[in-house]
């Protein structure tokens, strides 16, 4: 099922999105493989913590983040990946490690990966595991108002 809140913000919004049921996928680059989108053009929604705030580390399903360059990016004496008990109490009406990529909704800082910015449109995760959205890269862009940093890495 799709996140009410995220349907309603982009029917508010006046967005175009695509919807795409799939088998049930519970990582990023399965999810890609199972509803045919490419794994560059997926983009997984990672909830961190900075110094103890939570935050969304958003990137193509077939890289992993960098917490170091995060850290660095941000001078912060921590940075850590936030529990599933994090997913949960954030994310009341998501399906935890389901969570879509707009921090802006939720309370949260979203932070993306400059190697998504090339894409013309990207898939993502919106609440449930049979259930992604398909958008232009630009109009999450301006929803969202990301602030884009390179903290990907393929290792």
């Amino acid at each position: 099922m799709l996140s009410s809140q995220l349907k309603k913000y982009l029917q508010d919004n006046g967005v175009y999105y695509g919807v795409v049921s799939h088998k049930p996928a519970y990582t990023a680059q399965r999810t890609a493989a199972v509803a045919h989108v490419h794994g560059r053009e997926f983009a997984k929604t990672i909830v961190v913590k900075i110094d103890g705030i939570c935050a969304l580390a958003v990137l193509p399903s077939n890289e992993y983040v960098d917490l170091d360059a995060l850290a660095f990016a941000f001078q912060a004496k921590k940075v850590e990946l936030a529990s599933e008990e994090d997913f949960v109490r954030l994310f009341p009406e998501c399906e935890p490690g389901a969570m879509p990529p707009f921090g802006n909704l939720y309370g949260m800082k979203t932070y993306v990966s400059k190697d998504l910015t090339d894409k013309e449109s990207i898939a993502f995760n919106a609440g449930s595991h049979t259930e992604l959205i398909q958008i232009r890269f630009e109009d999450y862009k301006q929803l969202v108002d990301p602030m884009i940093l390179e903290f990907a890495t393929t290792v």
